[in-house]
């Protein structure tokens, strides 16, 4: 059942090509306003996902709702009020930006005056009025094609690795752009990310997608919230200090990272004591730090394996 505010909600999404399911029965919900990050390696079936939502391919089953209609009974009037960039925006190199948009207004049907100078306006490329597209750094031509996605007014923006090849620089710009869009003008922004530390500064909600499977659907708020702190011992012998936490302090809530790593989720303020009893069994400590989970860490427990990348 519809409710209100949710924008896009799939049901059973899937797709599959051959022998392979791309996306598996994926169920997402992605409410009015916010930002929600979409993350997952690459190949995991991110942008098979924003195709299906942009209806540039058709599901092998299951059902898309934007705005709460069936968006292959409405396709037309539904992606009227969607944008989006998908891969790398092209653009007539040789011309300037706005008669890029120009273009492309033409071709869509926007006639509002004012619509290529406001769009250009919010990517804050309104001052580069004579350069031509072909002299625009990554950065620029990116900005550019959320500038064309904005000029028919969406209410949806769906946008696909928006910071890939991105400079320190333009990852900070896209990343305030993206957010002014939801926060100043109410645009519900669906983003899709291979980059933890992105969806993690950018995002309010996020589903994590794995060989095509949603993983988990949860808010940052949440997530902060279930972040756990620990003490981390460097030891010279994980093996033998794990026995010991187990025989002489009966601690069970650990775990062990990489070689030579220990977490221990517990008995926090007690880390002189458990120092004290790995130096008296020959165990060498080269660290000891309180630290707390980060999104790397949640990523690593659903997904297993190494971190994102």
């Amino acid at each position: 059942m519809f409710q209100i505010g949710e924008i896009i909600k799939t049901t059973n999404l899937t797709k599959v090509y051959g022998q392979q399911k791309s996306v598996d029965h994926l169920n997402i919900t992605v409410n009015q306003g916010e930002v929600y990050g979409f993350l997952g390696r690459n190949g995991a079936g991110k942008t098979t996902t924003i195709r299906m939502l942009l209806g540039l391919i058709k599901p092998t089953s299951g059902q898309i709702e934007l705005f709460g209609e069936n968006l292959f009974k409405n396709q037309k009037g539904i992606l009227r009020r969607v944008g989006s960039i998908v891969e790398v925006p092209g653009f007539y190199e040789n011309l300037t930006a706005r008669e890029n948009l120009l273009i492309n207004a033409k071709i869509i049907g926007v006639h509002k005056k004012n619509a290529i100078e406001e769009a250009l306006e919010i990517v804050d490329l309104h001052h580069e009025t004579k350069k031509l597209v072909g002299k625009y750094s990554l950065g620029m031509k990116q900005r550019l094609g959320i500038a064309r996605a904005l000029l028919h007014y969406p209410e949806l923006l769906i946008l696909d690795e928006p910071t890939n090849g991105l400079d320190p620089i333009g990852i900070k710009e896209m990343r305030s752009l993206i957010q002014s869009l939801a926060k100043e003008r109410n645009i519900t922004i669906f983003v899709s990310s291979h980059i933890l530390s992105e969806i993690e500064q950018l995002a309010d909600h996020m589903g994590i997608i794995h060989e095509g499977k949603l993983m988990e659907e949860i808010a940052f708020e949440n997530l902060r919230k279930r972040n756990r702190k620990y003490l981390e011992f460097q030891v010279s012998n994980d093996n033998k200090a794990a026995m010991l936490l187990e025989s002489h302090f009966g601690i069970s809530d650990y775990e062990v990272h990489d070689k030579g790593n220990i977490r221990v989720y517990s008995h926090l303020g007690n880390q002189g004591k458990l120092n004290k009893v790995f130096v008296e069994n020959d165990i060498e400590v080269l660290k000891i730090k309180v630290s707390e989970d980060n999104l790397e860490d949640y990523f690593t427990k659903l997904v297993g394996g190494g971190a994102i990348g």
